[in-house]
């Protein structure tokens, strides 16, 4: 019995195939989304989702419909889970068999992938969906370098913790009305142009439902390309909600495995629990650890996130940490440069 999924999951996911046995038969369609995965010089990460879509509409108008379901995000909020389907990710001539989880997701990792350093596509299809392409980024074996970046009020004012405020962003705002962070995409690709081959990793606790619009913002707001580590809500095998502070040690623990030679310079803001999570991770594996940068909420940001004009309690508890590793704060991309190369220079 210790070993048996927990209830909520188990639920959820008996829920999952009933509702997409209606859906199917309602003419619903199989449809992949490709995420961002990346991968080292033996192994690659692929990442995506298979779900169910409303069958498109025909002609003109459908057309238009689609374009906005798109622009907006509407269409990544109803799409229900294929819960242990069968997928074939293609790589090269190379066709491997997989199975979505109990919520439709794909995270497999392939061995002995032969690409070179960069940026690839693999193709995930099914018998049913039409086959769509995944970026992975491969990083060279000799970097020894890379930054990982929260995005909620790091790279984006977002005060996600509002939920009024972060559904109004999600389904209405388009990308361009959103607010970057100041001096932070200057930032981030300065660093990267000193430092040739070095990845940036993007770990946030948002869903995965909003990757369309991040993609779109980032690239917008010129913030450099890089794999993308979000989560989902909803039960887990442990409890009945997932936990964003459990989603970003995992990540980190789980780039500390796969890139066992660089040393990350770690961003995030002080927001949340990322001075916290960073600074445990750094106690843990202090040898990963560049250096943490925080971006310092001002007042209002701080009343907006979570309705405290000062850092939460278990953002202040990071202070109690040893400091393995040198931790700066700043306002933007701008205060925190000069802090920044000092780190990187002290090497």
């Amino acid at each position: 019995m210790a070993n048996r999924t927990f209830i909520a999951a188990r639920v959820e996911e008996k829920v999952n195939r009933a509702i997409e046995r209606v859906a199917r038969r309602a003419g619903w369609q199989e449809h992949v989304t490709g995420y961002v995965g990346y991968g080292n010089h033996k192994r690659l990460r692929v990442l995506g989702r298979l779900g169910l879509q409303p069958r498109l509409v025909e002609g003109i108008v459908g057309q238009e419909v689609e374009r906005f379901l798109a622009r907006r995000g509407w269409r990544n909020f109803i799409t229900l889970a294929c819960v242990s389907r069968p997928v074939q990710i293609t790589l090269g001539d190379r066709i491997y068999e997989v199975e979505t989880d109990n919520q439709g997701y794909i995270d497999v990792q392939i061995a002995d992938h032969d690409l070179p350093p960069g940026w690839h596509t693999v193709k995930i299809s099914t018998p049913e969906a039409d086959p769509t392409l995944a970026d992975v980024l491969v990083v060279a074996k000799d970097v020894t370098f890379g930054i990982v970046s929260d995005i909620d009020d790091t790279v984006i004012t977002t005060y996600l913790p509002r939920p009024f405020i972060a559904a109004w962003n999600s389904f209405v705002l388009t990308e361009s009305a959103r607010q970057p962070v100041s001096g932070m995409s200057e930032l981030y690709r300065r660093i990267l142009d000193e430092h040739p081959g070095a990845p940036i990793v993007y770990v946030s606790t948002g869903v995965w439902n909003t990757l369309p619009f991040l993609r779109r913002f980032l690239h917008r707001q010129r913030f450099p390309s890089g794999p993308l580590l979000l989560t989902d809500f909803g039960p887990t095998n442990t409890g009945w909600f997932r936990s964003g502070v459990d989603h970003k040690r995992n990540a980190l623990r789980q780039l500390a495995r796969d890139f066992p030679h660089i040393s990350w310079l770690l961003v995030g803001d002080d927001g949340q629990h990322d001075p916290m999570i960073y600074g445990e991770f750094a106690a843990y594996a202090p040898k990963r650890v560049r250096g943490i940068a925080i971006r310092q909420l001002n007042p209002m940001e701080q009343v907006l996130a979570h309705g405290l004009p000062t850092e939460r309690l278990d953002t202040a508890r990071s202070d109690d940490l040893p400091q393995v590793a040198p931790m700066i704060h700043g306002a933007d991309g701008y205060v925190l440069a000069d802090k920044i190369d000092r780190i990187l220079a002290s090497d």
